[in-house]
């Protein structure tokens, strides 16, 4: 009878700690998979935009000459919390606006996971990429091509790094350079 009152209220201690343990950390997700195939936007060599330039009938100036997307920035995924592969670029668009592309990327899955961009090189210390940044959103999947549109009003030239960054446990997944020439 004794260890029946005792048993009982530890027993459902127990039930809550797993359950808020399980709500908390979610382990099946690193056994998920969440694929996305974004149309990764097709950088274009500078050289390749001047001779289209020069091209252009006399009468249009290259103003008039259709902007295409540039690749400006570009790095590897370095690895933080979770093994990361893939590559990371800043991508200038016509009319002046900018996006972040990720081609190939491979990490884990984990719950709360966003894309920073941060004013921190990717060599800086874990902690640092949590602190002074720009949130692009909620990160679309663990696999595969992504796009982010970059809102207009962010100084792009500041941006020295791109960051999987999971909110939940403030820890980062992994870090790309994206330091422009």
């Amino acid at each position: 009878m004794r260890h029946r009152r005792f048993l009982v209220p530890v027993s459902v201690l127990l039930v809550v700690a797993l359950g808020i343990g399980l709500y908390l950390f979610q382990p099946w997700r690193l056994f998920t998979v969440r694929q996305t195939n974004d149309a990764l936007l097709v950088p274009t060599a500078t050289s390749q935009m001047t001779s289209s330039a020069a091209s252009a009938p006399a009468s249009e100036t290259p103003k008039q000459v259709a902007e295409t997307p540039k690749e400006i920035a570009a790095g590897q995924w370095r690895s933080l919390e979770h093994a990361t592969t893939g590559k990371a670029s800043l991508i200038a668009l016509p009319g002046g606006r900018h996006s972040v592309q990720f081609a190939s990327l491979n990490t884990s899955d984990g719950p709360d996971l966003y894309v920073y961009l941060s004013p921190h090189a990717s060599g800086s210390s874990e902690k640092t990429f949590g602190q002074g940044f720009t949130s692009l959103g909620k990160l679309k999947g663990n696999r595969g091509d992504q796009v982010y549109e970059i809102p207009s009003g962010v100084d792009v030239s500041t941006i020295r790094s791109v960051v999987i960054w999971c909110q939940r446990f403030s820890a980062g997944f992994a870090v790309a350079p994206l330091e422009q020439a």
